[in-house]
C-alpha cells in the first residue's frame, strides 16, 4: 500500500515551525521553541496518524484492518458453543480496568488479542438458541453490511448539506413504514436511537400540541409553559413501558401526571377502565394529553385493543400514541399482521426495528399521522438549518428529530429490505410467534410450573413452583425465593440466558423468542435445565 514519504528530522521540524508561526502570529521566532515541546516528534506522530484516517490512500488499510475485525468476529462465533461464558462483573472490571490505554498496541492483530479478553470472549451472544431472555434479536446480514458502509462513509443526517441521498433513503423508508401502519398519505416521521427516545419526542410533540390548545383560552394564553403543565395527563396501562413515566418526568409533568389503567385477564388494557379513568379526570378539571397504547407489552406481548382506546382518546381530544417497539415487526407478518389493526387510527406510532425487523442496535422510528405536527418539536437555528431553508424546501431532518447528529441507521433496513424483502422479515417474526406457542403448550402441561398467561406474541412469563414430596406445591413465598435464584445460577453458568419479571407481586422467570433458529428441543432443553437447577436449589436448601 502507499505510504506517506517519510521527512528528516530538520525537514519535519522547519515545516511544523512554519506551520505554526502562520496559524500562530503571536510566534514569530520560529527558532524559539517553548520548553517542553519537541515539534519534531510531535509532526513525527501526526504524520503518522494520518495513516488511520479513512480516505483514498488509506482504503487498502481500511479493508486489511476491516477484515481481521470481521473475521475475528466470524471465528467467535464459530467457535461459541454457548450464549455466555458467566464471567462476574469483578473479574471483568478487573480485566478491563487493568488496560492501560494511554499506551497503543503495535497493531490491528493485538488489539484485537486484547479484545478476546475484555470483550469478545464473554459478550452475550444473542444469536445462540439458548438466549432467551430479552428483546434482543440475531441480526441479519444485509443489515451488518449497512452498518458497515454507514460507519465508513459517517453521514450525519440532520441536514441536507451532510446527508444528501441518506436524507432521501430515510424518507422513503419513513413513508414505506407509515404506509404499512395506515397512517395515510399526510404522515411522516424520523429515525430514532430506541423506543424510548421514539416514546418521548411523541409525548413531547403531544404535549405541546395540548399546551397550544390550552392556549386558546383568553385566560391562559399569556401562560408560560410551566404554568401550563400541572392539569396534563397521560394515562396507558399498567403493563406498558416504562419510558412512559420517564418521558413524563422529563417533559417536567413528573411521574405521577401518568394515570396507570388496569389490564383485562390478557393484560391488554381495558377500554371500560380507560373510560372511567378518563371520566374521573376531567371530573377534576385535569386535561387529557396523551393516551399510550402498547402494541406488544415487553411482558406479555399484548397488544391493547387499538381501535376502542383510540375512540376514548378522541373522544376526549388526547393525542393516540402506540407504543409498537416490540409489536411493529407485525406490519410486515404473513400470519399476524391483524394484531396491529386500528394503528392507522394513532396520531403517532412508536416502532424498533431493531427488536422484531433483526436489524443491530440502534434502528427505531417515530411515524406521525399528521405530518404537520412535527412543527411541534422545530427549531431553526441560523448556522445549521436555517427557516430560510425550510422555506425553500431544502429537506433538513433536524427539523423533525430532537438529535442534531444522527447515524444513517436507517441504511440497515434499506439494504435488508433490498436483499431480503418484507416478507422474509415477517416469516422470520412469525416463527418466533410460533415457537412461543408450542413452547407454552409445553410449559402449560408440565406439573412442575405455571404460566402466568397464554403467550401472544413471542414471550412467555412463567414460573417454577412443583409439588412436592409432601404432595403440597411449592409455597409462593418460597417460590419466590426460588426463582431468582434459578435465573442467577443458571446465567453463572452461562449455558442459557433467560429473563425475570414479577407478576402481581410475585417472581416470574420470562422467555423471550426472536430466534428462528430456534428449536422446540432448544427451548425444552432449557426448561429441563430450570427444573434440575430448581431442584438442586431445594435439595440444597433441605439438606442445609
Amino acid at each position: 500500500m502507499p505510504l506517506m514519504p517519510r521527512l528528516d528530522e530538520t525537514q519535519v521540524d522547519h515545516s511544523a515551525r512554519q506551520d505554526l508561526a502562520h496559524r500562530d502570529p503571536a510566534r514569530q521566532d520560529l527558532n524559539a521553541v517553548p520548553q517542553g515541546e519537541d515539534f519534531g516528534s510531535r509532526v513525527e506522530l501526526a504524520l503518522g496518524a494520518t495513516n488511520h484516517l479513512l480516505n483514498a490512500r488509506n482504503s487498502p488499510r481500511y479493508v486489511a484492518q476491516v477484515l481481521q475485525g470481521v473475521t475475528a468476529v466470524a471465528t467467535k462465533l464459530e467457535r461459541t458453543t454457548q450464549p455466555f461464558t458467566g464471567v462476574g462483573p469483578a473479574d471483568m472490571r478487573t480485566r478491563v480496568g487493568a488496560v492501560d490505554l494511554d499506551t497503543p498496541l503495535p497493531d490491528t492483530a493485538a488489539a484485537l488479542q486484547e479484545l478476546e479478553d475484555v470483550y469478545l470472549r464473554d459478550a452475550v451472544y444473542f444469536h445462540d438458541s439458548k438466549y432467551a431472555a430479552h428483546l434482543n434479536c440475531p441480526v441479519v446480514i444485509p443489515a451488518l453490511v449497512g452498518e458497515a458502509i454507514l460507519s465508513a462513509v459517517n453521514s450525519s443526517l440532520d441536514t441536507w448539506d451532510q446527508s444528501a441521498g441518506a436524507t432521501m433513503i430515510e424518507r422513503r423508508l419513513i413513508d414505506w413504514a407509515a404506509e404499512r401502519l395506515h397512517l395515510g398519505a399526510a404522515a411522516d416521521g424520523i429515525f430514532t436511537s430506541g423506543g424510548s427516545q421514539s416514546n418521548l419526542q411523541a409525548l413531547l410533540i403531544a404535549r405541546n400540541h395540548a399546551v397550544a390548545g390550552l392556549r386558546q383560552d383568553p385566560a391562559l394564553a399569556g401562560l408560560r409553559l410551566p404554568a401550563l403543565l400541572d392539569t396534563l395527563r397521560i394515562f396507558t396501562s399498567e403493563d406498558s413501558h416504562f419510558s412512559v413515566q420517564k418521558s413524563a418526568s422529563m417533559l417536567g409533568l413528573g411521574f405521577d401526571a401518568v394515570i396507570t389503567v388496569p389490564c383485562s385477564a390478557d393484560h391488554r388494557m381495558d377500554p371500560a377502565a380507560l373510560a372511567t379513568a378518563m371520566a374521573e379526570a376531567h371530573g377534576a378539571g385535569l386535561t387529557a394529553m396523551a393516551v399510550v397504547a402498547t402494541a406488544g407489552t415487553t411482558d406479555f406481548g399484548a397488544v391493547d385493543p387499538l381501535a376502542e382506546l383510540a375512540a376514548l382518546a378522541r373522544a376526549y381530544g388526547a393525542w393516540f400514541h402506540i407504543d409498537a417497539a416490540y409489536g411493529g415487526g407485525l406490519m410486515v407478518s404473513g400470519r399476524y399482521r391483524h394484531l396491529l389493526d386500528g394503528s392507522g387510527l394513532a396520531d403517532s406510532v412508536t416502532v424498533d426495528f431493531h427488536k422484531t425487523f433483526f436489524q443491530p442496535v440502534s434502528s427505531s422510528a417515530l411515524l406521525v399521522r399528521e405530518a404537520a405536527m412535527l412543527r411541534h418539536i422545530t427549531y431553526y437555528a441560523d448556522y445549521l438549518n436555517p427557516e430560510s431553508a425550510a422555506l425553500a424546501d431544502i429537506p433538513n431532518q433536524v427539523d423533525k428529530s430532537i438529535q442534531t447528529t444522527r447515524r444513517f441507521d436507517a441504511l440497515k433496513l434499506w439494504l435488508t429490505l433490498r436483499i431480503m424483502g418484507a416478507d422474509a422479515i415477517g416469516a422470520l417474526f412469525d416463527e418466533a410467534i410460533d415457537l412461543a406457542a408450542r413452547v407454552g403448550s409445553v410449559l402449560e402441561a408440565d406439573d412442575d410450573f405455571e404460566l402466568a398467561a397464554a403467550p401472544q406474541l413471542s414471550t412467555l412469563v412463567f414460573r417454577y413452583r412443583p409439588v412436592l414430596d409432601s404432595g403440597a406445591r411449592l409455597s409462593d413465598e418460597d417460590a419466590d425465593a426460588l426463582n431468582p435464584a434459578i435465573r442467577a445460577a443458571i446465567f453463572a453458568s452461562g449455558k442459557a440466558v433467560v429473563a425475570g419479571t414479577k407478576v402481581g407481586g410475585r417472581h416470574y422467570l420470562k422467555f423471550t423468542l426472536l430466534n428462528a433458529e430456534a428449536t422446540l428441543g432448544d427451548i425444552t432443553d432449557i426448561i429441563t435445565l430450570l427444573r434440575s437447577t430448581g431442584a438442586g436449589l431445594l435439595q440444597k436448601e433441605t439438606t442445609a
